[in-house]
């Protein structure tokens, strides 16, 4: 079910807190708020919220790599509160980050997903992501991670 009460802006200081509680409700090795803080200052321009009514929902943070032969971003962090999930909130999410990616001159996307959050995968998927490769213990934790790519060109 699309939700059209959804607004997508950029993220802001004063919205820390909030996307902290999102990371540490979702995620069992979450960022802590310096991470965040870092992500906002080295990319302010491809940190955004997505809010309703109720307040901060969701969040997506990326970064452009360029590797030389290629430019792509990179998605660092998107989530969204589970009581909000499968109302539009993450694919808003994701097509703001996507065109903003785009307009710096990305040729794809690129983001890493556990190889247990089947729902993530399938998300991703359903925007036209393609698994690339497996990068091995790529958590803390030691769980391996599933390198996942969108091109757009």
């Amino acid at each position: 079910m699309q939700n059209t009460d959804i607004h997508i802006r950029r993220a802001r200081q004063a919205d820390l807190p909030g996307i902290c509680a999102i990371e540490h409700e979702l995620f069992p090795d979450p960022w802590d708020e310096s991470a965040f803080r870092d992500a906002l200052y080295l990319y302010p321009g491809l940190f955004f919220v997505a809010e309703n009514g109720n307040g901060i929902i969701g969040f997506v943070s990326a970064g452009m790599e360029d590797t030389g032969d290629a430019v792509y971003g990179h998605i660092m962090n998107i989530a969204v509160r589970r009581v909000s999930q499968g109302q539009g909130a993450g694919s808003k999410l994701l097509q703001r980050i996507e065109f903003e990616c785009m307009v710096l001159g990305a040729g794809a996307m690129q983001l890493e997903v556990r190889v247990s959050n089947l729902g993530a995968q399938r998300f991703y998927q359903k925007h036209e992501y393609a698994q690339v490769f497996m990068v091995d213990s790529y958590y803390n934790d030691g769980e391996d991670a599933i390198l996942m790519m969108r091109w757009f060109t």
